[in-house]
């Protein structure tokens, strides 16, 4: 049995999405085509399009996928904020094509039933880490947003290179967890 008959008995779907993530790797979330994802998943030029619709079809399940990779980083870390933090930006730099589509709704099909649940999942993590930080002395959603953002922006600037010790081999986990600490305060 060849590759290509093998996808067609249900692995076709795996394959063109492991084919997605190799070509936002390589191009970014814009920079492919869904016949480009067939050649490299050596599937027929239609069957990305069969399975998936469109390119924002292919997107909308990237995005699904990533949610619910991120959603179990964050929950190995529940209760801890710092590490919740971490996991945070530890995802982003070893799933770095999820995480590029994840939080560009305009890419992928936001009201997805699969893609909003995923969502939601990783979003209750991070609310939930973001009541522990608040402590009662902050409200619980401006804290959720804080460091949301401090993550989030953390990791887009290592992910990018505008930190210098991104390019120096630094530890990143170590630095995101010092940087968490000045901003929310307190040892571990």
């Amino acid at each position: 049995m060849g590759r290509a008959e093998s996808y067609h008995h249900g692995n076709l779907r795996r394959a063109v999405l492991d084919a997605a993530i190799a070509a936002i790797t390589e191009s970014g979330p814009s920079g492919w085509s869904l016949r480009e994802l067939a050649r490299r998943a050596e599937v027929s030029h239609a069957a990305p399009a069969h399975h998936f619709g469109d390119k924002a079809g292919v997107l909308t399940a990237v995005a699904a996928e990533g949610f619910e990779l991120f959603a179990d980083a964050l929950e190995r870390a529940a209760g801890d904020p710092y590490g919740s933090g971490v996991a945070y930006v530890r995802f982003a730099v070893d799933h770095r094509a999820y995480f590029e589509v994840m939080f560009r709704p305009e890419l992928y099909r936001a009201d997805d039933p699969e893609m909003a649940m995923a969502r939601e999942r990783a979003g209750a993590v991070l609310a939930a880490s973001g009541r522990v930080l608040s402590r009662g002395e902050r409200p619980d959603r401006a804290t959720t947003i804080a460091a949301w953002s401090l993550a989030h922006g953390f990791a887009s600037l290592w992910l990018n290179g505008a930190l210098p010790e991104s390019r120096t081999g630094a530890d990143v986990e170590e630095l995101a967890r010092e940087v968490l600490r000045v901003v929310f305060g307190g040892a571990e």
